[in-house]
């Protein structure tokens, strides 16, 4: 039946009725237009160029029949899980009509087998099996409609090749998972990019590590950065599942991290307030450093002196001199040595030499009679 619907339609070419059979086996419907079909299937490495020099390829029928298939997935899921949160049937479509399903279904299908390419580029695993999957859903919304597309879903994909609660279920998220059990256990983890160059055919090639807590991991490579580190993970996975010495490293590994951020401090700091320089400190101590010791007199010999000051001045005994004022009122003959003792006073001088008035150098004002003979009545009672 299918030769005579072929000889009605009267195609020109042996190769174009070879596709239209063989397209008619893989989505079940026979093609109207066998152009949309043919530009389904042909890659951009042909570099075939139409009438007008425009480039003809399929991404513009793959941007296509992307979208087709989230709308017809998306109804499928949400009709056969009912009463499913949105996460779960976002997850679940995505599994369906991610790059990596899509390229086997290509396989499965013999799409690859159909697409017409530059020849190399038909051994090289970038997706060209997977985009021409969906530049062909592309074609059969045009040729045929949205409902072609159901039909084509529903009972070639879904009822034969994929088991749709199975793929439900099952966690392909590989990364999400090692993360999930990293932050579980409070394990440090990072990807790691070990290289990226190009293949032969100048695609893009990245390969990623796992690293726990400093222990390298599994590794991966993909022509994409995620498909690289969900391969990483996966293999992370299998060696903490499988190799016991590896988990035991990884958690001795975060011990001795644990245990450095968390030691104590020995040396705690002082609470006390630092004295201020500009403080000067009254000290008895013949260890008194000639800095100090001058600062002092200084600040001291700034005081304005008063009569009281005068009169103890007159009254009290020169502990370096040994003698007294007599009742002339002139001053003892060594006032100069002890002048000289005050100026160049250091820090041998000893503990019982304290500070006195006589100490300050500036002069002071002759006393009156009456002020040396109450002076000197006041020593003799204190006599």
């Amino acid at each position: 039946m299918l030769n005579r619907i072929i000889d009605r339609i009267r195609l020109p070419f042996r190769k174009e009725k070879e596709l239209f059979s063989s397209l008619y086996h893989i989505i079940g419907v026979y093609p109207h237009n066998i152009s949309y079909y043919q530009q389904a299937l042909m890659h951009k490495s042909v570099a075939h160029r139409s009438a007008n020099g425009k480039p003809v390829n399929n991404e513009r029928l793959e941007f296509l029949g992307d979208a087709i298939l989230d709308a017809v997935v998306g109804d499928i899921v949400y009709r056969h899980f009912e009463g499913k949160r949105e996460g779960f049937l976002t997850n679940t479509r995505s599994k369906i009509v991610q790059r990596e399903t899509l390229n086997k279904l290509a396989h499965e299908m013999g799409i690859n087998q159909l697409i017409l390419s530059s020849g190399h580029t038909s051994s090289h695993n970038s997706y060209m099996g997977g985009n021409a999957f969906e530049a062909l859903v592309g074609a059969i919304y045009l040729d045929h409609g949205y409902n072609a597309c159901m039909n084509f879903m529903e009972k070639k994909i879904l009822n034969q090749l994929i088991n749709l609660d199975k793929v439900a279920y099952k966690e392909v998220n590989f990364k999400s998972k090692l993360i999930e059990w990293t932050q579980k256990n409070r394990v440090q983890m990072e990807f790691r990019l070990l290289q990226q160059n190009k293949d032969d055919n100048n695609s893009p090639v990245f390969t990623y590590q796992v690293v726990l807590e400093g222990i390298t991991g599994g590794e991966g490579t993909g022509y994409s950065k995620k498909e690289s580190q969900q391969a990483a993970a996966k293999q992370t996975l299998d060696r903490l599942r499988k190799k016991p010495q590896f988990i035991d490293a990884v958690f001795a590994a975060k011990t001795d991290r644990t245990k450095m951020e968390e030691e104590p401090v020995q040396t705690v700091p002082d609470a006390e307030e630092e004295k201020e320089d500009f403080i000067i400190v009254k000290s008895d101590s013949p260890s008194e450093s000639k800095e100090s010791a001058k600062a002092r007199k200084k600040a001291d010999s700034e005081k304005p002196s008063t009569a009281d000051e005068s009169k103890a001045t007159a009254t009290a005994k020169p502990e370096n001199t040994g003698s007294k004022q007599d009742k002339t009122g002139n001053k003892p003959g060594k006032t100069g040595e002890k002048q000289e003792l005050t100026n160049t006073k250091s820090v041998n001088d000893d503990a019982d030499d304290m500070f006195d008035l006589s100490d300050i150098t500036a002069t002071p004002r002759e006393l009156t009679k009456e002020e040396i003979i109450a002076a000197a009545e006041a020593a003799a009672f204190a006599e």
